[in-house]
């Protein structure tokens, strides 16, 4: 009985880490057709955000399943609650790279960026992609080394969202205020991503030493 009980938590577990894999997934295509200007790469995004989503329920729902059936206590019941969060944060990941598709649809077949912040977008995006896989390691290895990796990540993404309310604000900005505005939107976007990045690792240090060690606002 306990050994199949410890196969749900570890399947669990797997699924969530696969939750984070694809939401890295998601946000690399999603750089790659705001970069790019390329409506099929954005268009396949949002469709496979969908499977995302079926996840996440079914992640849900098993976890609901062992509180009710298994009623587990100290540690097991710390990643039963943790994965239930997890499985939010890493659809929230998701949900945003999707935002960053549609912004890209809805300008097509303009770019949504000026050429001199590509440089900057093109940082966002591999940062993203690289907090999604840190993630994806810790969930699955239980390599919590990586938690330092996630928070310093997370800090370099919030530079770069803070270089871009600069370059917009400049006397030398010259793409005028709906570019602007798509332009903070976007940083927001990539901000949030890497902010529910961090939430999973520190909820990851919750799960397994019951106190987190990172010193971050929850994320919503």
């Amino acid at each position: 009985m306990r050994t199949n009980f410890q196969l749900q938590l570890e399947s669990l577990q797997a699924d969530l880490g696969a939750m984070c894999a694809l939401a890295g997934e998601a946000v690399g295509g999603a750089t790659r057709g705001l970069l790019d200007v390329d409506a099929a790469v954005a268009h396949e995004v949002t469709r496979e955000i969908g499977q995302l989503r079926r996840l996440r329920d079914a992640v849900e729902r098993r976890a609901i399943g062992i509180l009710a059936r298994q009623a587990p206590v100290a540690r097991d019941l710390r990643m039963v609650v943790t994965a239930l969060h997890v499985a939010a944060d890493a659809d929230r990941m998701g949900g945003l790279a999707a935002h960053v598709a549609k912004l890209t649809l809805r300008r097509y077949p303009e770019s949504v960026i000026p050429r001199e912040l590509h440089g900057r977008f093109e940082e966002m995006g591999a940062t993203a992609v690289d907090l999604a896989g840190r993630c994806h390691a810790i969930l699955t290895t239980g390599d919590c080394a990586q938690v330092d990796r996630v928070r310093s990540d997370d800090r370099f993404v919030e530079t770069l969202h803070r270089e871009l309310f600069t370059a917009v604000a400049s006397p030398g900005w010259a793409h005028g205020a709906t570019v602007a505005s798509d332009v903070v939107l976007l940083g927001r976007f990539y901000g949030r991503f890497a902010d529910h990045a961090g939430e999973i690792a520190r909820r990851m240090m919750f799960q397994t030493s019951g106190a987190s060690s990172l010193d971050h606002e929850r994320v919503v």
